[in-house]
């Protein structure tokens, strides 16, 4: 079987940058609406999802502007538009065998920050908590928000994914205070532990995916 990847794309202009929370969230809802349509009626690129999903969900967020943009938009993908971000997810591809258009994009500098904090989630979100104790890029945390989202989907029922659908499987995604992280990766939620291949070490906790179809038996935290 073929080991692949998932391309997302996050377009970062030198003059407008988006929010690194914007970011984070359109690279979750695109992962999420990515796997949605690979199990429509019309099936887009279910053959590439599914041997993916049976290998190590590995995803890999690279950056493009101006005209690498533009050709990213050209190949199949999804872009999902978050507010001040935009990203575009691509069906999986062969571990080395990446399109040139999107090989040749770079994968640091993405460095983002977000200009206030963001507002606190509502109790009926899907809601992706992010380790404090962790240093991520964006990029990488993008990854991991998106390993979150797809938890999530994983977990959700098709009723909840209807529902989720209707929202545009929106996501929040926030960075848990020590204390509230603490009690969320001991409560039964799934945890993102990540591979190792970049940044940060081989099994951190990065992620708890939170959503009202996993809490079902699990505390209040």
């Amino acid at each position: 079987m073929t080991e692949r990847v998932l391309p997302l794309v996050v377009r970062i202009e030198r003059a407008a940058p988006p929010q690194r929370t914007d970011a984070l969230e359109a690279a979750a809802t695109a992962v999420v609406c990515l796997l949605d349509s690979a199990e429509s009626s019309e099936g887009q690129w279910p053959q590439e999802v599914a041997e993916w999903q049976d290998g190590r969900i590995r995803k890999v967020v690279r950056r493009a502007r101006g005209a690498e943009w533009r050709r990213a938009l050209a190949l199949p993908g999804i872009t999902v538009a978050v507010r001040t971000a935009e990203v575009r997810v691509h069906p999986p591809v062969p571990l080395d065998d990446w399109p040139r258009d999107l090989a040749r994009l770079q994968v640091s500098g993405t460095e983002l920050t977000d200009d206030a904090t963001p507002p606190e989630p509502g109790p009926g979100d899907v809601v992706l908590w992010i380790n404090p104790g962790l240093e991520m890029t964006a990029g990488k945390a993008m990854a991991q928000a998106g390993h979150g989202a797809q938890f999530a989907w994983w977990g959700a029922g098709e009723a909840d994914r209807a529902a989720w659908r209707e929202r545009g499987f929106a996501v929040r995604v926030r960075t848990a205070g020590p204390g509230r992280w603490d009690a969320l990766a001991a409560s039964g939620l799934p945890v993102v532990r990540d591979a190792g291949f970049t940044e940060i070490a081989p099994g951190s906790a990065t992620v708890v995916a939170d959503a009202p179809w996993l809490r079902v038996g699990v505390p209040e935290v």
